[in-house]
């Protein structure tokens, strides 16, 4: 037998640097290597626990299923669908269940095992456009199932994979679970939305001198034009919701599905407003009959007839496309035409307003037009005036005399500010934009008064810089954000990548040499967090089959064994559903930035200022941007810019400051370790 291999991208976020990681096709490889929840920081565990998915495949599998066949399974993942088709079958039939990534293939296997379903399920580890009849499977499957459906319904490939099956996999007239999906959308005015795209008029507002989008090169910084997969519900007390809720495309898993459609739609306005964002969300029919709903609408969206998930899930998000500009300002009553089109993989929206605006049209780029995108956070972060205000703040605490000054990450607001301000040589590192960060800051300089070659972009990572680079002159600002491309999804502790950096860089720093951050402070607070705690349990039974041996990959927190740590996590604390903070924000540790890094330990004692239930401890860096502590940039979980770390407990505690027994206990002790090989935290709880 023939043995699989695969290779996995693995980056280490102190040094920047990626490895591949081999994966093999044996027991013993996947045992040494995938203990650990290699596969933490995917959805394939939230997606498990989220029992109103689960209930109704399981009903739309026994329906559709009434008697012996040959059942495709398409991204079978663990293989709960395919050991759901094969009990409705009974003894007879069969099932092929499909799965490309090889990790999930290993699992699957061990849960068909341990399910006693090994001999009912065969497993494919390919693409399912590679599957060959004859080859493959014996035959052409006479039910699909599948569950290859991301926030946005197509961005997981569900078109060309539909296709492929149906061209090539599936008899005539095949049967599907699903059956159905239908795309809705919504108009909603959010200021909060608006601040995540509209950089051009939001940094309009801030008083310094710089501009990133200067006048005419409004679009030369902004975000990508796509959805952009978001809890909406936090939001809801927040925004105007400007329309009633219209249907937008339909897509049938039964038929072949079309490359390309489009269709255009006449919104009426249910409200005075100014419509910043189409907020999407899909519908699922499970069953032919039109009985067994699923649906990711927004909570103040209610049918009787659909069934969305019980409590908070985040595999599923609702979706936001971005209005471009200030979006369209409209009356109630009036009506906007909007152009709805998906490609294979993606949907976009157009406006043609019925009421005279220019809102649109004076902030659309051209075609060729040079752009750098951003994240959506970032883009805000740079508009943001608190944030502008200590950045200017902390470079003006340097004073004019410094002669050097190095930008280490991919900042290219920094390297502007310190030409501005300064009379030093800049030089900039951009490790992630590279090229692109070149282009951009070339395109803006003159507009902010600096000529083109005032800042050098150096073309070398950190670890080859010497001294003929920078032309034999010390450096003697080091500063950053610090901000990293690819950054996004990490832990906060992730971004002292910084600090490692300047540790490298320590032979071309002067003796007085300034940094920028001065330090870190690593701070946190315990939290009531049952929705996120909820969705990151331990899996036992899924509709009476044992999912327990994929518990440790997935990096499970909550019914953890008393010997077992569950990892630390990031999240936008305030998507994570319902929250409430118990204690007093405190310090763990300090990392002080004007040292080479090393290893650091902190141990505080927390009290308790709410009786609830503790879930976990929430944990985030401070950034103190000076030498005398007065500038700090804070990331805390009530900035809805930046991610925290997450630390659930195994079992969650119920905690009273009153308290004078330890059944409810009124402290913790909270104590922690930063290894600078990997960039890891340990944490260790101690509820007193």
């Amino acid at each position: 037998m023939s043995s699989h291999r695969a290779f996995q991208l693995k980056l280490n976020p102190l040094t920047g640097n990626s490895e591949w990681i081999v994966i093999e096709d044996n027991d013993e490889s996947f045992a040494q290597n995938f203990h650990k929840p290699f596969l933490a920081t995917t959805s394939y565990l939230d997606m498990l626990n989220d029992s109103t998915r689960n209930a109704a495949f399981r009903h739309a599998i026994e329906k559709t299923i009434s008697k012996p066949c040959h059942v495709l399974d398409i991204g079978a993942g663990t293989g709960l669908l395919s050991m759901m088709a094969a009990r409705a079958m009974g003894d007879e039939g069969k099932v092929t269940a499909c799965e490309s990534y090889l990790p999930m293939v290993k699992l699957m296997k061990k849960v068909l095992r341990l399910n006693g379903m090994e001999g009912r399920v065969k497993i494919i580890n390919k693409r399912s456009e590679e599957l060959q009849v004859g080859l493959d499977m014996p035959s052409r499957a006479h039910v699909l199932v599948s569950e290859i459906l991301d926030s946005e319904l197509l961005g997981e490939g569900l078109i060309p994979t539909l296709q492929h099956a149906h061209d090539n996999l599936l008899v005539e007239n095949a049967m599907t679970v699903p059956y159905r999906a239908t795309i809705y959308g919504q108009l909603v005015e959010s200021t909060f939305l608006w601040k995540l795209h509209d950089f051009h008029n939001n940094e309009a507002t801030v008083s310094d001198s710089i501009r990133l989008t200067p006048p005419g090169l409004d679009c030369v910084l902004g975000i990508k034009r796509q959805q952009y997969a978001m809890h909406v519900n936090p939001l809801q007390e927040e925004i105007t919701l400007l329309s009633e809720p219209f249907k937008i495309f339909e897509f049938d898993f039964w038929k072949r599905p079309e490359s390309y459609g489009e269709t255009e739609l006449c919104v009426k306005a249910t409200n005075d407003g100014r419509v910043h964002v189409v907020v999407s969300w899909w519908v699922l029919q499970l069953d032919q009959e039109g009985t067994i709903y699923y649906s990711t609408a927004p909570r103040w969206i209610s049918s009787p007839t659909i069934t969305s998930p019980i409590g908070w899930c985040d595999h599923w998000k609702q979706c936001v496309w971005f209005v471009p500009g200030s979006g369209i300002s409209i009356l109630q009553g009036e009506e906007i035409r909007l152009l709805a089109t998906h490609t294979e993989t993606s949907f976009s929206y157009n406006f043609d307003t019925l009421v005279p605006t220019t809102e649109i049209l004076n902030h659309r780029c051209m075609t060729g037009d040079f752009q750098l995108v951003l994240p959506p956070e970032r883009a805000a972060i740079y508009a943001d005036k608190e944030w502008r205000l200590s950045m200017l703040k902390a470079v003006q605490s340097m004073g004019k005399d410094r002669l050097l000054c190095l930008v280490v990450d991919d900042s290219v607001f920094l390297p502007l500010l310190v030409a501005k301000l300064s009379e030093a040589s800049v030089m900039s590192l951009l490790p992630g934009l590279r090229e692109r960060g070149l282009q951009y800051l070339q395109a803006v300089a003159h507009a902010n008064g600096l000529s083109h070659s005032c800042i050098e972009v150096l073309e070398k990572n950190v670890q080859q810089l010497n001294m003929h680079d920078i032309h034999q002159k010390k450096v003697d600002l080091l500063i950053a954000e610090p901000f990293y491309v690819g950054h996004d999804g990490m832990l906060p502790w992730q971004n002292l990548r910084f600090w490692r950096d300047r540790t490298t860089l320590n032979d071309i720093l002067s003796e007085d040499a300034l940094t920028i951050p001065s330090k870190g402070i690593l701070r946190a607070c315990a939290m009531s967090l049952p929705d996120l705690w909820k969705s990151r349990c331990c899996l036992s039974s899924i509709e009476g089959f044992d999912h327990s041996v994929v518990n440790a990959t997935l990096g499970a927190c909550g019914h953890l064994p008393e010997l077992e740590d569950g990892p630390c996590l990031p999240f936008f604390v305030w998507q994570c559903g319902e929250f409430d903070v118990l204690s007093e924000t405190f310090d763990v540790m300090e990392f002080e930035f004007s040292k080479q890094i090393c290893e650091c330990q902190g141990k505080s004692q927390v009290k308790f200022t709410k009786r609830g239930v503790c879930h976990g401890f929430v944990l985030w860096i401070d950034w103190v941007m000076d030498l005398q502590n007065s500038i700090v940039i804070s990331t805390g979980p009530d900035r809805k810019y930046w991610k925290q770390g997450v630390k659930l407990l195994g079992t969650p505690r119920t905690v009273d400051p009153q308290s004078l027994t330890s059944v409810q206990p009124c402290s913790a002790v909270v104590e922690a370790c930063f290894s600078p090989l990997k960039g890891e935290l340990k944490i260790i709880l101690d509820f007193l």
